[in-house]
């Protein structure tokens, strides 16, 4: 399975009380996480979810962009079409 990467905008909803990964916000990936963003604990968050969501391996997701803003650009190495395929399932989840 040859090795690629994606990258994505994600838009984050920081301290939310119902985390998680799904739904749209002006194209963006929405990305719900528990932690607030101080010290950059949003930000290790929104990689863990995205791992998580993406069924990825952590070490496999980073920042690009936007490290302290809501939003950011994030990059996830892996098979490229099976990624796409799985960021379209979250897009269309409610958000």
């Amino acid at each position: 399975m040859p090795a690629s990467s994606l990258r994505l905008n994600v838009h984050v909803h920081p301290g939310s009380k119902h985390p998680g990964v799904g739904g749209t916000h002006d194209g963006d990936l929405i990305v719900r996480v528990r932690e607030r963003a101080v010290n950059g604990a949003a930000t290790e968050a929104v990689v863990r979810a995205v791992a998580d969501a993406f069924d990825v391996p952590v070490r496999t997701v980073c920042v690009v962009r936007g490290l302290t803003s809501r939003k950011k650009t994030l990059e996830i190495l892996g098979h490229v079409v099976a990624l796409s395929a799985r960021l379209a399932e979250l897009q269309v989840l409610p958000g």
